[in-house]
């Protein structure tokens, strides 16, 4: 009996794992260079970095959405894009009391836990793009990039997140940690040959900065690194980078990149 019980239990979870491995697969990312810019949210007047503006990124079939993560005083990974919220410092405010004040919308401050649940449902096509924010310290920073690593592994979202930071250092331990994550440079500041060299996937640089150094984007192309451009909210240079053969292309206005791509 004790033997058939195993057995059981050992096919059970040979199952479980297949299951497992078959939904990571399954996971189709969409055939467009489109990541809304913390979420879809100008075009239905939303909030940014809200789990509305994810959905709606999601509903319109971007490749990435967005958006921005930071840490309160008492350890809780939160989304926000700035250093304050309703005039309180995040790094030095606990969650409860950063949430007592909703989104415009209504919603609740929303905590990484819950953006990564919500990213994860009816969704087979939208990366999630996690930009992890620079912190009051370097040791702080890695911190964060451990609590984030840790948090994405354990809801089972590693095939589907993508880490992006202004910050070097936080990139450079997401990968000692993770060698395998998918990270990009957001600061401009690096050459193609640098990013290979400390073993960063990609730039993710604002147009102007492949402006000034018109050779970056055909060198991170030819390195195969991954090829991005922040925020690109103009028609005229998303064509210009549409014919660059740029990967990714975030934008506050996904619905006009859908438009011009379909032309």
């Amino acid at each position: 009996m004790k033997k058939s019980i195993l057995l059981l239990s050992s096919i059970i979870a040979l199952n479980a794992c297949k299951v497992s491995k078959n939904s990571a697969s399954s996971f189709k990312f969409a055939n467009n260079p489109v990541v809304a810019h913390r979420g879809a949210w100008k075009t239905q007047n939303l909030p940014e970095n809200s789990i509305a503006s994810l959905k709606e990124a999601i509903r319109l079939g971007c490749t990435g959405s967005e958006f921005d993560v930071r840490m309160t005083l008492d350890d809780s990974l939160i989304i926000n894009h700035d250093p304050h919220y309703n005039q309180l410092d995040i790094e030095k405010t606990t969650y409860a009391e950063l949430a007592k004040v909703p989104l415009s919308n209504g919603e609740k401050l929303p905590t990484l836990r819950e953006y990564i649940l919500v990213g994860k449902e009816n969704n087979k096509t939208t990366r999630l793009v996690c930009e992890i924010k620079p912190s009051a310290s370097k040791e702080r920073g890695k911190l964060i990039a451990d609590k984030v690593l840790k948090l994405v592994k354990d809801l089972n979202a590693e095939a589907i997140t993508v880490y992006i930071s202004f910050d070097y250092d936080i990139l450079k331990r997401i990968e000692e940690v993770k060698p395998d994550a998918s990270t990009q440079h957001l600061n401009g500041d690096k050459s193609p040959e640098q990013i290979l060299a400390d073993k960063i996937d990609g730039i993710d640089y604002h147009f102007s900065v492949y402006k000034k150094n018109p050779t970056w984007a055909e060198a991170a192309l030819k390195n195969k690194l991954i090829l991005n451009a922040w925020t690109v909210n103009d028609e005229a240079e998303m064509k210009n980078l549409l014919a660059q053969k740029f990967e990714f292309i975030t934008t506050n206005e996904p619905e006009l990149l859908f438009k011009l791509l379909k032309k």
